[in-house]
């Protein structure tokens, strides 16, 4: 796999690893960013667990739906703004802040727990810890290049996206461990978020020990971000996305690749909602046993991921990436007809293998085309664009499904249309696409995973509290 600017390489040697890992800011800034991943983990785990794996309750579409936008929608909407104020504000003291806050928030978090609150006070102090969050990580990424030479970017990168990932499922790991082990009820809940809280402030410790002005923004760079109010920029970000939305329908390619992800994202959707609804209400009465149900599932569209991932850069450089997206997408709605309809936890297992396969593919092929087909001088906002319709369709999809799905979330007429629509996603995407096909080099035989520029598929992103999925980091997210 490539890292986050898309440049080839089968990983960062041990010779580079050790070059970065002899460099002290480094090794203080990668802490930070371990320690408070793995603190993420063990929140989301926490949520849920209290949300959507109550023992006490069963879990309704509607609080399914919601969980799925407090974890996605900050993102969303925060990031394509964060850079604003990261040229404004030193970076070191916004990981400490950062940190400091969240710490606030979750145990705000833990203590509505204890008393019981699933309302409105709740899911707000939940979804403003995970927007917080926006700017912690969106610091990391702005200060990085301040403490690595160029010619390490790409491994420092690579090691601290990567290794994030891993603290954070570790940190899921522990959370889950804990619920397990010690039992399901609201103060072991709020235990473990607490527990968060002891690693965003371990985190803010270490932060603090970077001077002050390491991570920049500089003098020459802050007199520049000040030159312009704080609002009149927003404006500005704001004029860009519509700026970047209209280039966008100019540039027909990349437009039909958009729409296929967009639609590919909101029956993905769909689809998530209704894996945890069978999981919690239908299959099993057993909070424990919902939850490994729901874990099988994530697991295996993880190594559907994994294998799309492989598989991908062979595929389309053979039939071109118009026909893989086409098939992709067909293969999806093939899979819940054949594994979903019959209403088996197993099959389920394999429908969600086959989406993993779909929905890594269908976002390889996507984000090479749009490289391929935006200009530089536009790439970062489209980038932005793209992230905020991967998540804002994925929950817009589960908000529509809360609605129309019962608590049990078995519905034959909805897994039935699901599996529709893919096919008809697949038929539209492939008789519009025909009009503006594959140039020569996407076509060409023999691209490799650089040529098809594969993102790491956890990066800034938290992992979802559904299917285990490619997260929306492209490669012109990591600006901030």
């Amino acid at each position: 796999m490539t890292t986050d600017g898309g440049e080839s390489g089968t990983g960062p040697g041990s010779g580079q690893l050790r070059e970065l890992l002899r460099l002290r800011d480094f090794r203080r800034l990668y802490a930070t960013r371990l320690v408070s991943a793995a603190g993420d983990g063990m929140f989301q785990a926490a949520l849920a667990s209290y949300v959507l794996f109550n023992p006490e309750k069963a879990t309704t579409p509607a609080e399914t739906a919601a969980a799925l936008a407090a974890v996605l929608l900050p993102y969303s909407l925060i990031g394509p703004f964060a850079g604003v104020f990261l040229d404004r504000w030193s970076r070191q003291r916004v990981l400490v802040v950062a940190n400091v806050v969240k710490v606030a928030l979750v145990v705000t978090v833990a203590g509505l727990v204890v008393g019981g609150s699933e309302g409105g006070a709740f899911f707000a102090a939940s979804v403003a810890t995970l927007g917080v969050n926006r700017f912690f990580l969106s610091a990391l990424s702005a200060g990085l290049p301040r403490i690595v030479s160029e010619s390490q970017l790409v491994t420092a990168n690579a090691l601290s996206t990567t290794s994030g990932s891993i603290a954070t499922i570790v940190g899921a790991g522990i959370g889950g461990l804990l619920r397990f082990g010690v039992g399901s009820g609201d103060h072991v809940i709020a235990a473990i978020i607490a527990l968060s809280a002891v690693s965003y402030g371990l985190s803010a410790l270490i932060a603090m020990s970077m001077q002050r002005q390491l991570l920049g923004p500089d003098a020459e760079e802050r007199a520049r971000a000040n030159s312009t109010s704080a609002w009149r920029q927003i404006g500005g970000v704001a004029r860009d996305l519509r700026r970047a939305g209209a280039y966008v329908v100019r540039h027909r390619r990349a437009a039909d690749a958009l729409s296929a992800i967009s639609a590919h994202r909101f029956f993905y959707g769909v689809a998530t909602l209704m894996i945890v609804l069978l999981d919690r209400n239908y299959f099993t009465k057993d909070a424990t046993s919902g939850l490994l149900g729901l874990g099988a599932a994530v697991a295996a569209s993880g190594v559907g991921i994994v294998v799309a991932a492989v598989i991908t850069p062979w595929v389309s450089g053979r039939i071109g990436k118009r026909a893989w997206i086409a098939w992709l997408l067909a293969a999806a709605g093939i899979a819940i007809a054949a594994f979903g309809l019959p209403f088996q936890r197993v099959l389920l297992v394999l429908g969600a293998f086959v989406l993993g396969v779909s929905a890594q593919g269908v976002k390889i092929c996507v984000d090479t085309t749009v490289q391929e087909e935006i200009d530089d001088a536009f790439r970062g906002r489209v980038f932005a664009v793209y992230d905020m319709l991967f998540n804002v369709t994925y929950v817009a999809a589960a908000a529509v499904t809360a609605t129309a799905v019962p608590k049990s979330g078995r519905s034959f007429v909805a897994m039935a249309l699901l599996a529709l629509g893919y096919l008809v996603a697949a038929l539209v995407f492939w008789l519009v696409s025909a009009h503006h096909p594959d140039s020569r080099i996407s076509r060409g035989t023999g691209l490799s995973a650089s040529d098809l520029k594969i993102i790491d598929i956890d990066r800034d992103l938290p992992p979802s509290v559904g299917l285990g999925q490619p997260n929306s980091s492209s490669p012109g997210s990591n600006r901030p």
